[in-house]
């Protein structure tokens, strides 16, 4: 596994090097990596660190959402109310509705296979999207509009509702009534995890005005009840619907709010172990990536997923209308809702293992969402901050 690590390590930051050194998102050359490294390629990464790759993409995600709701103010998103709550499910509709409308004529697969496809394909990753956010934000870009804090909130929730849709699609592909209790306990999964984390972050509050000790020994407390707050979630859920995700980034909006002086220096520290943690999120990313299932139906499915994405931009305009965004700021909020990365390597196999005969088709359109999508998205980001963002702080 040591050796396993190094070279994940030493390969994932040298070509992230060499690809921000043509001011390309370095994270392209860090799933690059993974794919040269993983199982599909030169199978030069551990079996045992491979069978705990998901449980070390959620710890990067958790960082980064600790990260993310340390800088979101709360006053910021009472501002931006509807046009975030808009994004965390219009977008995705729009992309599942298109996905859904020409995937059976393009992949000839069934209606529902193209629901469940369109449900792999929709959901934005936090892990590209937020840090460019937060870097967005300490360079006061967008703060006028709060550009942002859009797109993280919106990104926050769009997970979840588009994980709940794969659910019920699934379950209605194994012949299985769908639960509709599922979509009633969204509202209530999201007032739990807001409220529940709230009360956690002001609970660390009190601790650490009462007892002195390191920023680091918070820190490394912080993500201890973060890392406790995932893994009970399935036992929690059962009595009471319950979004752990929305739990860790509002333990870091509460803490920003009732205690703001800690919140500045610690995110300094997230910040830094984000560094490691976004080479191992990428590459393990790379590593479940089979090029193989790409072979038969690369192009078709190329052609449904920028059909799918156009619609998504539509999607995010639509939940701009009637906000005070200048056109300028509307394109770069849509083109920062375009990267797919992690959850698509975490459901993107589930249909072909439960043996649907669109399984592979699933299987290759993840595989290509993250090729395209993540680089795209996180390409257009840097580039375009400039250009369409004013940087009015």
């Amino acid at each position: 596994m040591l050796v396993s690590l190094a070279l994940m390590l030493l390969l994932g930051f040298g070509l992230s090097g060499v690809f921000k050194h043509f001011n390309l998102p370095g994270l392209i050359g860090m799933i690059l990596a993974g794919i040269i490294l993983g199982p599909y390629m030169f199978d030069m990464i551990s079996p045992s660190l491979l069978e705990v790759s998901t449980e070390l993409r959620q710890i990067a995600l958790i960082v980064i959402l600790l990260r993310a709701g340390l800088s979101l103010d709360i006053q910021d998103l009472i501002k931006i109310g509807r046009p975030a709550f808009l994004m965390s499910f219009l977008p995705a509709v729009f992309e599942i509705g298109m996905v859904i409308i020409i995937a059976p004529m393009i992949l000839n697969i069934t209606l529902l296979d193209a629901a469940i496809l369109g449900s792999v394909l929709a959901a934005v990753s936090p892990a590209v999207v937020v840090p460019r956010m937060l870097h967005l934000i300490h360079e006061g870009y967008g703060y006028k509009h709060r550009i942002p804090q859009i797109v993280m909130a919106g990104a926050s929730l769009d997970d979840i509702f588009v994980i709940i849709l794969f659910t019920s699609f699934v379950s209605l592909r194994q012949g299985q009534a769908v639960d509709l209790s599922l979509f009633l306990t969204l509202p209530v999964s999201i007032l739990t995890g807001i409220g529940f984390g709230f009360f956690v972050g002001w609970v660390f509050v009190i601790l650490f005005k009462r007892i002195h000790m390191r920023d680091t020994i918070k820190v490394l407390l912080i993500l201890s009840v973060s890392f406790l707050l995932l893994g009970l979630e399935h036992s929690i859920s059962s009595f009471i619907p319950y979004s752990a995700l929305l739990s860790v980034i509002s333990i870091g909006l509460s803490i920003l709010y009732f205690y703001p002086k800690l919140a500045n220096r610690i995110t300094s520290k997230f910040s830094k172990i984000w560094v490691a943690s976004e080479v191992f999120l990428f590459i393990l990313v790379g590593a479940v990536v089979n090029l193989t299932s790409l072979q038969s139906y690369a192009w078709l499915i190329a052609l449904v997923l920028v059909l799918g994405l156009v619609s998504r931009l539509i999607g995010v305009q639509m939940c701009l209308i009637k906000s005070n965004l200048t056109p300028k700021e509307r394109l770069f909020t849509g083109v920062a809702y375009l990267p797919k990365a992690t959850v698509q390597a975490a459901i993107g196999s589930i249909p072909l293992s439960l043996g649907f005969s669109s399984g592979n088709i699933i299987l290759a359109a993840a595989v290509l969402a993250i090729l395209i999508s993540a680089p795209l998205g996180a390409y257009g980001i840097d580039t375009l901050t400039t250009k369409l963002l004013v940087k009015d702080r």
